[in-house]
């Protein structure tokens, strides 16, 4: 049998001071790798008279020990950041101050009943710092199962109308609708759905502050003029919604049903144009 190393001894020797209950030893210019493979092999074997002891598997020579356990704190989240959760019967959060968390935040909304049928929040497409923010009435099916905010046919159409004002969703529109979820068989919003997706919106559209909007459909329309006026009568007008110009126009969705309004729908993005070059 050869002789024990000078480590394996020093190891016995505090292995011994160990069991002894010796004070611990201060070793200068010891390495990290040998002082904890010393540290290990120091450790009492087995119980020591008169008692048990609970010991934890050693590391093996040249490695780290495995750090010792910790309750964690609780994150500390500033109350711009999102703090909260959007449930029905509680209290608002403060709203994030960032487009990103909020939608990460309405992402898990339960505010109202929609959230047991639908398949996922629809939140927006286009870019965030957009000149013109688009804003329809709730998603249909398509956008339930992507989703994305005017997708299909009518989406479709609505991208043709924008090309024609030289606007895109890619690079300068932001496109949402009032309700974020689909209600039930495309119905229209009930006053408690409506109420619940206000205060999201209203901060949506702080946070993009678009130069125009442009509402699509009589929902919209009359959600953002106050007004129970019938589409055919408000449009043609340029309104305010919080110090933004607004323009309305029909729905693709009602345009593809009715071409009869394609006509009145282009004289509408004309006007958004205008207002767009030159203000209201």
């Amino acid at each position: 049998m050869s002789d024990p190393t000078p480590l394996e001894m020093l190891a016995r020797l505090l292995r011994q001071r160990a069991e002894l209950g010796e004070p611990p030893l201060f070793l200068d210019g010891l390495g990290r790798t040998e002082a904890l493979a010393l540290a290990a092999a120091a450790k009492p074997r087995g119980p020591a008279a008169g008692g048990s002891s609970t010991s934890t598997p050693s590391p093996r020579p040249g490695t780290a020990a495995p750090p010792t356990p910790r309750t964690p704190a609780p994150p500390v989240r500033a109350a711009t950041a999102g703090s909260g959760t959007l449930a029905a019967g509680m209290p608002l959060p403060v709203l994030p101050d960032t487009h990103d968390e909020l939608k990460a935040l309405v992402s898990g909304c339960m505010r109202c009943g929609l959230a047991g049928s639908r398949t996922q929040v629809v939140f927006n497409d286009g870019v965030p710092n957009a000149r013109l923010m688009v804003l329809g009435e709730a998603p249909g099916q398509n956008e339930d199962e992507t989703g994305l905010p005017f997708v299909g046919a009518a989406g479709k159409l609505l991208d043709l109308l924008l090309m024609t004002i030289d606007l895109s969703r890619r690079e300068t529109v932001y496109i949402c609708n009032v309700l974020k979820c689909r209600p039930p068989g495309n119905r229209n919003p009930l006053p408690d759905e409506i109420e619940a997706c206000r205060p999201i919106l209203e901060r949506q559209i702080e946070l993009v502050a678009p130069e125009v909007i442009l509402a699509v459909g009589t929902f919209a329309a009359q959600w953002l003029t106050g007004s129970q006026a019938p589409l055919g009568k408000l449009r043609g007008s340029v309104y305010s919604y919080r110090g933004v110009p607004l323009v309305v126009t029909y729905h693709p969705a009602a345009i593809l049903r009715n071409q009869g309004w394609t006509r009145a729908t282009w004289d509408d993005f004309q006007l958004l144009r205008q207002v767009l070059d030159h203000g209201a």
